[in-house]
């Protein structure tokens, strides 16, 4: 796939633009008064995204940040690849706190390439430069925008510099760090806990090594991960059974490996094995233990490192996760568990301290998994993703409708009325039959069961990514209650409300 390579001298043109962060940053953080244009671009490099649709429905996951326009005067671009439904942008203009949706309008502008296909949005983009020169025309001072993407290739960087604004997000030139590979250097240079295993593997040969090494350690090691450096939600994962081996230094222990790594198990459907072992090659990968226990849970940590360097613990998650072997992310639940909240949290500020020594700005996760033995927990980091998640909006969504704000050391979010607020989303609610409806009867649904987000109690259901009902059949909610107990009822009766009014519909 296109990728455009920067010309000589553009890395200390890009510097140059983002050192115009500094003084922005300064001032939306202390007067939310001031003029400056966002310019969203929620371009996704995936592999697993294969259709159109999915494409446009994962872009529009990110429309809660419409709700910046209750700044009074902001200007947001939002662009996507397909122009969307008129009735989604007012659910969101409706859902603004403090501001009447007349006044937000106008300062809201929304481009499209007019483009299906599954290539990356900023791919689109770059290859449409009056497109480009319009989307410069709508900014009025580039010393008070900045670009907003989805995850950081050199297309965005690329693009960052045709508009003349810099980009909050990692420079791609830090990419190494979020691989697979790169997260276990840091991870073992930082001293952060993770599973025992082996990075920059490319072959068969070296995975095999690799695993034999890992049972020469560690005998009662039952499953192994073999994961590619570049992959998403699981993608990129594959499981190998190592039960019933003959003991480690056996004699045919290879040829068992081999044909146990032949028959591993993808995370992915219809990946084959050859297919999968040549992008080992291209993008090299990791071996590592599969961390298992009765009580077994997969928290993430949400950080960032604004452009003034200093490191903020946004947020922990439970991750639902589903999938062949449980690695593909469905969703999560906020806050993580209390047992464990503070100790990930910890964990995760190492890491957050060390990419911003590096120079890294922007949001980015940390997944764990953690077990628990002899009544503790104990975590295990697994990886750094230098991007936006599927964390981040439903996070955001919460923040931006009720104000409130996140404790790292107690793990608990408070709404300036004093109220706790926790929230169950998923970027998977899906089911052949919500294929008959479309947003405007999800819309109706929605108010006539009582389950639309009201302010005066700031709890019920935000939906997302509902371009992609009448083709897949799929959307996603984040339902927002008092307590754990209340957003989990929450989510199951939206959905219960959902199948029932599609039942022979």
């Amino acid at each position: 796939m296109f990728e455009p390579r920067l010309a000589t001298g553009s890395q200390d043109q890009f510097d140059r633009l983002q050192k115009k962060l500094v003084p922005l940053w300064k001032s939306i953080e202390h007067f939310n008064q001031d003029p400056q244009t966002i310019v969203v671009v929620p371009s996704m490099s995936i592999d697993a995204i294969s259709a159109g649709a999915v494409m446009q429905a994962y872009e529009e996951r990110f429309l809660f940040l419409l709700l910046l326009l209750r700044q009074p005067r902001a200007r947001l671009i939002y662009v996507t690849s397909e122009a969307i439904l008129p009735s989604i942008i007012d659910y969101y203009l409706d859902l603004l706190p403090g501001v009447i949706p007349s006044h937000a309008r106008p300062r809201l502008f929304l481009p499209s390439p007019l483009d299906g296909s599954v290539s990356p949005l900023s791919q689109k983009l770059l290859e449409r430069p009056r497109l480009i020169e319009r989307i410069r025309s709508l900014i009025p001072d580039p010393d008070r925008a900045h670009l907003v993407p989805f995850n950081t290739t050199n297309r965005e960087k690329e693009l960052a510099l045709r508009l003349g604004i810099p980009m909050y997000g990692a420079d791609p030139k830090f990419f190494p760090l979020g691989t697979k590979s790169g997260c276990r250097k840091i991870f073992l240079e930082e001293e952060v806990p993770h599973p025992l295993g082996h990075e920059n593997l490319g072959t068969k040969e070296e995975v095999i090594e690799a695993i034999k090494e890992m049972r020469a350690r560690k005998p009662s090691i039952k499953q192994v991960l073999i994961k590619l450096n570049e992959g998403v939600s699981g993608e990129g994962n594959a499981l190998i059974d190592l039960a019933g081996l003959r003991p480690s230094g056996s004699s045919n222990e290879r040829a068992e490996l081999e044909e146990r790594l032949e028959a591993m198990q993808f995370e992915l459907k219809g990946v084959a094995y050859d297919s999968y072992m040549e992008k080992l090659e291209e993008r090299k990968g990791i071996v590592e233990e599969r961390i298992t226990g009765d009580e077994f849970r997969s928290p993430s940590v949400q950080l960032r490192v604004t452009p003034l360097g200093s490191v903020e613990l946004l947020s922990t998650h439970d991750q639902m996760l589903g999938g062949p072997s449980g690695q593909s992310y469905l969703g999560c639940v906020f806050p993580a568990d209390t047992g464990y909240a503070g100790l990930i949290t910890r964990e995760a500020a190492k890491v957050g301290r060390r990419l911003a020594k590096e120079g890294v700005i922007g949001r980015f996760a940390l997944d764990f998994v953690v077990v628990r033995s002899n009544g503790k927990w104990e975590p295990y980091a697994i990886e750094i993703n230098l991007r936006k998640g599927g964390t981040t909006h439903p996070f955001l969504t919460l923040q931006f409708l009720t104000d409130g704000t996140y404790d790292p050391e107690t793990a608990i979010f408070t709404a300036p009325n004093g109220q706790q607020k926790f929230f169950v989303a998923s970027d998977h609610v899906e089911s052949p039959l919500y294929r008959t409806l479309t947003p405007d009867d999800l819309f109706d649904i929605v108010v006539r069961h009582g389950l639309h987000f009201g302010q005066t109690r700031q709890t019920g259901v935000v939906f997302h990514m509902m371009s992609a009902l009448g083709e897949l059949g799929r959307m996603g909610l984040t339902a927002v209650g008092n307590s754990h107990q209340e957003a989990k009822a929450l989510y199951k009766r939206a959905v219960a409300v959902l199948d029932q009014e599609t039942q022979g519909g």
